[in-house]
């Protein structure tokens, strides 16, 4: 076993040093040779996952692998592929009721295959079509296909706030970081695209130069990137996570949704959620006595199942975040605004936010810590929707740092009210 180990140790030591290579200005063509001649035709996902990991450890930056990402694919890549070609289809079953979430997330893959593929065949068309040239039946096409396209979205989305989780509850942090970088620079691109595919529909020069400069390499990053789920990401996960764990992420996948296919396509009914039996507490004489089943909140008495009810009808979306930065407890009211899924209790909050903003989040936490402030606020605008962010510091009564309280709502409707309406004027 120690050999086994020792010679794993030593594989790492050579892919690190190929990599380090790489980012040192090394041609890509001179390295895939070296790897070839150092460890052979196969690397298994696992390796490449640890490889970066332990690079981050050692401190290269996120944004450093993430810029190069595609790069350490392209020397691995017909090792991954003589791998896959050689590899026995694993059952992918989670439950008679529920398919596995690898298959979901390759089920999507194929879905976004063939609308690229249509994307490409007519951007191809509108490049090759004179200057001058109405492509508005195009142009029509490409919108459609396009918007079905920005679906890819909640496939990211799952990754990363139900899938990446779990990985991090197995040590995994530095790969997820790295990938959900790369999302990010998708979700750009493709708004960008939006506005392309929205506007003139007669051919011109910079039409045809966004086509190459902007939707191509989109288009290709997003082919690259599931080519890294299929090949690293998920046989790293099949490998790694439990079915327990596995079935707790299908339970998740259905709040965020899918992307292209429909539910019907992949799950199963909805379970029937039992509800707790209401509390029994009516008419009872308490004299400062805490009742049985409720709990002492403030001046009052409160049962759990009410304390969830309340939190849930509040008109706007609270998450709590402990002194040691792990997620808590979030609200669950019919309609978030962010992405709130079971999967992140217990998750660093670092973790929950898109790596270029990380340091701001450590600034706040900072600060409200050490005193410097006790609240931040911010606004965006986003899905028709103005949404207004704040964070507070929660301190005990010796001043001591309990956490923080995130509060998130839409507030378009109330910059919309005008005049006064007064409660004599509602209308039974």
């Amino acid at each position: 076993m120690s050999e086994l180990i020792n010679n794993r140790q030593k594989r790492q030591e050579k892919l690190k040093a190929i990599i380090k290579d790489l980012h040192a200005g090394a041609d890509p063509e001179e390295v895939k040779q070296r790897f070839k001649a150092l460890l052979g035709e196969v690397v298994s996902p696992s390796e490449i996952s640890e490889m970066e990991q332990a690079l981050i450890n050692e401190g290269m930056p996120v944004a450093e692998i993430q810029a190069l990402c595609d790069v350490h694919v392209a020397v691995f890549r017909e090792a991954l592929d003589r791998q896959l070609n050689a590899a026995v289809e694993q059952s992918l079953a989670v439950s008679e009721t529920k398919i596995h979430p690898v298959q979901v997330f390759k089920v999507e893959n194929r879905a976004v295959s063939r609308v690229i593929g249509q994307i490409e065949g007519i951007t191809d068309q509108i490049a090759d079509a004179a200057v001058g040239s109405d492509v508005s039946e195009q142009m029509q096409k490409w919108h459609g296909l396009h918007q079905q396209l920005m679906e890819v979205d909640k496939h990211y989305r799952r990754k990363e706030n139900i899938l990446f989780p779990y990985l991090e509850k197995n040590g995994i942090t530095g790969p997820p970081s790295v990938m959900w970088g790369i999302h990010d620079q998708i979700r750009a691109q493709l708004k960008q695209i939006n506005q392309v595919v929205t506007g003139n529909a007669i051919v011109d020069r910079g039409l045809t130069r966004q086509i190459g400069d902007l939707v191509k390499p989109c288009l290709n990053s997003i082919k690259e990137m599931i080519y890294k789920e299929e090949n690293i990401l998920f046989p790293m996960c099949l490998e790694l996570l439990t079915d327990q764990e596995w079935e707790e992420i299908a339970n998740q996948s259905g709040e965020i949704g899918y992307t292209i296919i429909s539910l019907d396509e992949l799950l199963s009914e909805d379970e029937t959620e039992v509800e707790a039996e209401p509390e029994q507490q009516a008419n009872q004489e308490w004299q400062g006595k805490v009742p049985d089943g409720l709990l002492k909140v403030g001046p009052g008495y409160l049962s759990v199942d009410e304390i969830t009810r309340v939190l849930n009808t509040l008109p706007v979306d609270i998450t709590f975040v402990d002194k040691n930065d792990k997620v808590r407890y979030f609200s669950q009211g019919k309609e978030r605004i962010f992405d709130r899924t079971p999967a992140v209790i217990g998750r660093s909050v670092q973790n929950c936010h898109p790596p270029a903003s990380v340091h701001i989040v450590n600034r706040i936490l900072s600060d409200f810590k050490n005193h410097k402030r006790d609240h931040a606020d911010f606004w965006i605008q986003s899905r028709s929707m103005f949404i207004h962010i704040s964070y507070y510091a929660i301190y005990d009564d010796q001043d001591q740092y309990l956490g923080t309280l995130e509060v998130t709502q839409n507030i378009q409707p109330l910059r919309e009210l005008t005049g006064e309406k007064r409660i004599d004027d509602f209308q039974p």
